[in-house]
């Protein structure tokens, strides 16, 4: 085969190498996209979690009006997230362990992962 054959065999090899190139990409771009949502859920999980264990443990120890639990769900809401669990426990129930569950956002719509959403837990009580 002479070098003009091979040449003209192989024209338009990185055509396709550059497009596999960019498809790799986009799909790396998508997946950091991802990681990126949910680790943002996690924060926003948590930090809902701390704030409705501060509001309880309020309320449980008579600083805030309503009941603890109750409380602490509506900021739980307020914040993005959802109240999963609430115990009373400690001296006159003045200890306070919250679990919040924000939902994970879905990639484009395209992701339908076993992980629905993102957990918080927080524990508030009265200073020692």
């Amino acid at each position: 085969m002479t070098r003009d054959a091979i040449a003209l065999r192989e024209r338009g090899s990185g055509t396709v190498m550059a497009a596999a190139a960019a498809l790799v990409m986009c799909f790396l771009a998508a997946a950091l996209a991802a990681g990126m949502q949910a680790s943002t859920a996690v924060a926003r999980a948590s930090k809902a979690a701390d704030l409705a264990a501060l509001a309880a443990a309020d309320a449980a120890r008579g600083l805030l009006d309503g009941d603890p639990c109750g409380l602490a769900g509506e900021v739980a809401r307020e914040h993005g997230g959802e109240l999963a669990n609430c115990r009373r426990h400690g001296a006159a129930g003045a200890v306070v362990d919250i679990d919040v569950a924000v939902p994970l956002p879905q990639l484009f719509g395209m992701v339908h992962a076993p992980w629905k959403e993102a957990e918080g837990r927080a524990r508030a009580g009265p200073p020692p």
